[in-house]
């Protein structure tokens, strides 16, 4: 802070200026004060630049691009004039320390907080990008941190969006490791630029250190187009969630509002910015700025305030200038209007932390190869229409018998919470693991936190049955045999449209929706596909099985089973490869094309089971290539030609045997496929094996067991 010099204008439009807060290639910013005694940080383009034609358009481009933006997340516009022979901008007086200074003088931000500054973020971008500007450089001094939450400012390079990035001299005006690859590269950007720079400025905050870093600005930027991010010090929890907002490809980063719902803070997070030391260094720069217009106010002119009392009250206004001549960073908080307390449906917890099981190891003594397994616990009371267990992090879900669905501790199977109301053949899914969706028996879609049950969120969807969902919606066939979409993020009808006739009674769950397509197999082996946007047909293949296909998803590709076993591109159906087997004839009988259990995708591998042409339900999966379906392994793995191959730990797992012989669980190896281990389970009428945390749980009718692994 600086008092005025000469050549310095005492007055711009309504603000008398106080002192020079600071300056740079464009120009100079000052503190001023209206008649009404509003303090504004005043930034004015240099007198020698106002007849370059490029820099004085860009200047009003900044009054403009800040000026449309009127959410509660960025600096407010408190007056421009770009006509005269001065043009200015007058922005709030934030009192508050930036994103960078913060971290420097406090360290690191623990989770909650992270994830109550992506949220908040989030929100504010998805008001700038409601206007059709880009933001362009959003980093950490470009972030102001005050008790109401933190705002951006600078809109010195906002562009409306695809607008180019390289000026007209080709530089390309980013903060070298927040720009997006896009930026880089001097191509036209849109809304996901800022979603990587949103990306780099969590890095920063969550661990102090940068996404990407280099010993020169040209390998910065390098490691910006082709490396990925460094994460160290990034809490693990948080990681996940980061990384997709640094992809590469802007269509792979996630829009804002997902952003919000994903990174969605606990209960009081938001009180990070009225607690602690940021806090508290907060409280200091107001009280500064409240003293000096305290005393301007009492009559005191200009020069009759001592040079070390401006100097002190201004440095407290924290505020901060952009290299080059940004915008400054000012803020001059209001009261807070009182608030009722609501309760936000949708402002659920995050996803809590899987509690992983210890993975056995025979050299340790933890098992016998070969031998028998030991159950970690197991509950019988299951309903008999229940769909498979649904493991979600820290509890396991499934109906139970009398009604309703319950969620049972993974750890050792004690029940946390159940829903009575709840309809267990409806289904019920996983909402990024943070919270399920159920269907009660008046068909009205219910969610829960699944750790607790506490109740979200509700939705009256005269729904019959769930078949799945995706980032936006969740999907669902009508009590009438109609497909709806129900938006998560408001919980209100998306679209509902009509099954095509030869498919209306025969669609069937569970289905799959991903890169804008929800695939159901039908009753009679046929599958359909269709448009999440509006719910209209895209492809169908007929025919594939005489009984019920069950899809599966690895990337941009669906797998099927039936008389083939078949990987197709979800998004138009196009066929990528066919295994077919014939099998050795029988007497007496034709030799019948082979059918395949359903299809188990993985990162390096698909498994599948063909079926023989004698009578036993018993046979043995292979292992194949996920990019080509050739095969890879035979498993020395007994399964059941309706039960999927189960993948966890460093095995893979299967239920084989008859209804009235008796079933088991069979583990081999996945690197040799090896015989390891069994269980088992006994009589019953129906099966399933779902895994995750290092636990396989085996449904056998009414119980359910969860087994170690190796």
């Amino acid at each position: 802070m600086k008092p005025l010099g000469t050549g310095d204008p005492l007055r711009l439009g309504p603000y008398r200026l106080l002192g020079v807060l600071g300056e740079g290639g464009m120009g100079k910013v000052y503190v001023g004060q209206d008649t009404d005694g509003t303090v504004a940080a005043v930034k004015v383009l240099r007198p020698e630049l106002t007849g370059e034609e490029n820099l004085a358009r860009r200047f009003v481009r900044e009054a403009q691009a800040a000026t449309a933006v009127t959410g509660k997340g960025v600096a407010r516009v408190l007056g421009t004039d770009t006509e005269g022979g001065r043009p200015w901008i007058a922005t709030e007086f934030l009192a508050g320390p930036t994103l960078d200074e913060a971290v420097e003088a406090y360290g690191p931000f623990d989770e909650p907080a992270v994830r109550a500054l992506a949220a908040s973020l989030a929100h504010t971008l998805a008001d700038i990008h409601a206007t059709g500007l880009i933001h362009r450089d959003l980093k950490p001094p470009n972030i102001v941190l005050t008790s109401d939450g933190p705002r951006i400012i600078d809109f010195g390079i906002a562009r409306p969006e695809h607008g180019l990035t390289l000026t007209t001299t080709g530089q390309v005006p980013v903060t070298p490791g927040y720009g997006a690859p896009e930026q880089v590269m001097g191509r036209r950007v849109a809304a996901p630029a800022d979603v990587f720079s949103l990306g780099a400025v969590l890095v920063h905050a969550a661990s102090g250190r940068r996404a990407f870093d280099g010993s020169h600005i040209a390998a910065l930027q390098y490691k910006v187009v082709h490396d990925e991010p460094d994460l160290t010090g990034v809490p693990e929890a948080l990681r996940p969630l980061i990384l997709p907002l640094l992809a590469k490809d802007p269509a792979g980063r996630p829009t804002p509002a997902r952003i919000a719902a994903d990174f969605a803070p606990p209960r009081g997070a938001e009180r990070a910015w009225r607690r602690g030391p940021v806090s508290q260094a907060i409280k200091e720069r107001e009280s500064g700025i409240h003293e000096l217009t305290t005393a301007l106010d009492g009559g005191a002119a200009p020069g009759q305030v001592s040079r070390r009392r401006l100097l002190t009250g201004l440095a407290a206004g924290g505020v901060v200038l952009t290299a080059g001549g940004g915008a400054a960073a000012a803020w001059w908080p209001r009261p807070p209007k009182p608030r009722r307390k609501k309760v936000d449906l949708f402002a659920y917890p995050p996803a809590v932390k899987t509690p992983e099981a210890h993975l056995l190891n025979a050299d340790d003594g933890d098992f016998i190869v070969g031998g028998t397994l030991k159950e970690l616990w197991a509950v019988h009371n299951l309903a008999e229409d229940t769909p498979a267990p649904l493991p979600v992090r820290d509890v396991v879900v499934f109906g139970t018998r009398g009604g309703g669905i319950a969620a049972h501790n993974v750890v050792d199977g004690k029940r946390r919470w159940a829903a009575p109301e709840i309809k267990g053949a409806g289904r019920y899914l996983s909402l990024s693991d943070r919270l399920l969706v159920a269907v009660d028996g008046k068909g009205t879609l219910r969610t829960f936190v699944p750790s607790t049950g506490e109740r979200r969120w509700t939705a009256d969807a005269g729904a019959e049955k769930l078949l799945a969902a995706d980032d936006e919606a969740v999907y669902l066939v009508t009590k009438d045999r109609r497909l709806r979409a129900v938006g998560r993020s408001d919980a209100k009808i998306r679209w509902t449209a009509p099954i095509d006739k030869p498919f209306r009674t025969k669609v069937s769950s569970p289905g799959i929706a991903a890169h804008g397509r929800l695939v159901m197999g039908a009753l009679d082996g046929s599958v359909l596909a269709v448009d999440t946007a509006n719910g209209r047909r895209v492809w169908d293949l007929r025919d594939l099985s005489d009984t019920f296909v069950r899809p599966a998803l690895y990337g941009d590709t669906v797998y099927l089973n039936g008389l083939s076993m078949t990987a197709r591109r979800i998004t138009d159906g196009k066929e990528r490869w066919t295994v077919r087997r014939r099998m050795l004839p029988v007497e007496g009988e034709k030799s019948p094309i082979a059918k395949w259990s359903p299809v188990t995708a993985t990162a390096d591998a698909v498994y599948a089971t063909p079926e023989g042409s004698t009578d036993s339900p018993t046979f043995y999966p292979d292992k194949f290539s996920r990019r080509d379906g050739s095969k890879v392994m035979d498993l020395r793995l007994s399964s059941n030609v309706d039960a999927p191959v189960v993948v966890q730990g460093n095995g893979l797992w299967t239920i084989e045997g008859e209804e009235y012989v008796g079933y088991k669980v069979n583990a081999v190896s996945a690197e040799d496929g090896k015989l390891v281990s069994e269980y088992e389970l006994g009589e019953a009428d129906r099966q399933w094996l779902v895994a995750d945390g290092n636990r396989v749980f085996a449904m056998n009718d009414d119980s359910l067991y969860a087994l170690p692994v190796f």
